[in-house]
């Protein structure tokens, strides 16, 4: 498996920690019982749940695109050093964008977005060069 598409296996494994992350933080404030219902009536989520939410929907929206140009570069056969950091950039980008998103760091939390963002722009400039 090349560095990019472990890449992408490596993100849809972070949504999917986000997605538990997110749950388990709520289920502190709510209580688990709360959450297997319909969720009906119950407080929105604050604090670190709400943001780990937040982390979750942000890195759906961006793994999409990652991911786009990974299997568009890998269809062409297009893997290079290049590439392959753009892509390791991307996940650390992301892992460090959840971690500081999550703990309440706004500043840094910018700075890895956009780390991710370029990571993809790097990839897909690959793609027409």
């Amino acid at each position: 498996m090349s560095v990019e598409l472990f890449s992408v296996v490596t993100t849809a494994l972070l949504l999917l920690v986000l997605a538990v992350t997110s749950g388990a933080l709520y289920g502190k404030q709510v209580g688990n019982s709360a959450l297997m219902g319909n969720r009906e009536g119950i407080a929105p989520a604050t604090g670190a749940a709400r943001r780990a939410v937040r982390a979750h929907q942000n890195l759906v929206e961006n793994a999409l695109p990652f991911a786009t140009v990974v299997l568009a570069a890998q269809a062409l056969h297009l893997s290079t050093p290049l590439t392959q950091g753009a892509a390791i950039i991307f996940v650390v980008a992301r892992v460090v964008h959840a971690l500081v998103y999550i703990a309440g760091i706004p500043g840094i939390r910018t700075l890895a977005w956009l780390a991710g963002v370029a990571a993809t722009a790097v990839i897909a400039s690959a793609l027409v060069i």
